[in-house]
């Protein structure tokens, strides 16, 4: 029904926001809690029902939330036996970070910080130095990578400590930054095929009395951003991710604990002018933008000198229905980036930042036209995006 013209939108307020259980329920939370089972020191076991494992495994299928597994019983079955519902399931929802995306998220799975701490606020972001969008899973234009994320990796210190800890992954992200500053400490083995990482993956859990091992797929992913997750592309790809876990699982060497989890999940937003607004045809919403960052559902949008406000009073008037919108200050104090903020990373973030409530994206049609072009999406603080799984075996 048409809302009355004399009745006020209802504009969301950025502090109804969900906000990421940072400090005992996050992705960030999950390394911590596993190296502090296995004695490092330094580390605090803050997800408790976490029991210590002498063996840690993590297997991350990127793009596969929480809400999709439980959504697709009979693409997934080896995974849907693990939840909480099936008979003998442990499973648990984590919370990502905001924004529910990769380079954030792997930024915390590796080095068991918020985003406001390790300073990967978002897929691009302004660097305050240079003044231009810098894209964090890219990694372009070139930064030094520690310099821009200086802290040690959560791997680094159980390598340090005697834990013997390997990631194993496609062989091209060996080098690349993102790894560097989040998924480095001790070694990393690429294998291109799936079923080669989960069967090194278990020999490497076996050849130390505590070790530690991360591992990845990213199709389900790649499926989902091309062709929406209620496509059978995206089905196939759940298919043989759930084998993989399977795979995995009946290899494991004893006292070995598994966990399943992804960093972020995914929305299917229609093809229709009223779900997708362009940002590059919409003189309203560029009034006064320096730099639009970001993605099309967690937008960091960067003002003009002395504009600030008046771009967020535009962009919460046109959007409060369908988005959160915050300035960065209220943004910060609702607790979306981390309990706190470093001060190298404060301005990373937007002036304005903009959190999708409802099945809509704000693309960039010229400046981002394959990003624009995605069928399924993520990075806002819905459960679709922001609930991952943690599902357990143990042997």
């Amino acid at each position: 029904m048409a809302q009355p013209a004399w009745q006020d939108p209802v504009l969301l307020a950025p502090d109804t926001a969900p906000v990421p259980e940072y400090g005992g329920g996050a992705l960030a939370d999950l390394l911590p809690t596993l190296v502090a089972g296995q004695g490092v020191p330094g580390f605090e076991a803050v997800i408790p029902e976490l029991t210590p494992a002498d063996r840690n495994c993590v297997f991350l299928i990127d793009g596969l939330g929480w809400e999709q597994i439980r959504s697709h019983p009979d693409e997934a079955p080896f995974l849907h036996s693990l939840l909480p519902t099936s008979r003998g399931g442990t499973g648990r929802p984590l919370t990502a970070g905001f924004p529910s995306t990769t380079a954030t998220s792997l930024a915390s799975v590796g080095t068991g910080l918020p985003p406001g701490a390790h300073g990967l606020p978002g897929y691009t972001v302004r660097d305050p130095d240079a003044g231009a969008l810098m894209n964090q899973l890219r990694w372009k234009p070139w930064t030094e990578p520690r310099v821009w994320q200086p802290y040690p990796t959560v791997f680094e210190q159980a390598h340090a400590a005697g834990v013997r800890t390997a990631q194993v992954s496609a062989p091209a992200f060996e080098h690349t930054p993102l790894t560097r500053i989040a998924l480095s400490g001790g070694s990393f083995l690429g294998r291109l095929s799936g079923e080669e990482r989960m069967d090194l993956a278990a020999e490497r859990l076996a050849a130390g009395d505590r070790s530690l091992v991360y591992t990845y797929y990213s199709e389900v992913d790649g499926a989902g951003h091309r062709f929406g997750t209620d496509s059978d592309a995206w089905r196939g790809r759940l298919m043989y991710a759930d084998g993989l876990a399977r795979r995995l699982a009946e290899q494991l060497p004893p006292r070995t604990a598994l966990y399943i989890t992804a960093d972020h999940g995914m929305v299917d937003i229609p093809f229709d002018e009223r779900s997708r607004i362009d940002f590059d045809e919409d003189w309203e919403l560029g009034a006064g933008v320096a730099l639009l960052g970001g993605e099309g559902r967690a937008r960091h949008v960067y003002a003009v000198p002395g504009a600030g406000a008046d771009v967020l009073a535009v962009w919460r008037e046109v959007l409060g229905e369908q988005f959160w919108v915050a300035s960065r200050e209220e943004a910060v104090a609702a607790g979306w980036f981390g309990p706190r903020v470093d001060e190298r990373v404060y301005g990373r973030i937007g002036d304005v930042v903009a959190a999708a409530h409802d099945d809509v994206v704000i693309t960039a049609s010229v400046n981002e036209p394959h990003e624009s072009a995605m069928a399924g999406m993520h990075g806002s603080l819905t459960p679709a995006e922001l609930l991952v799984p943690l599902l357990e075996v143990r042997t």
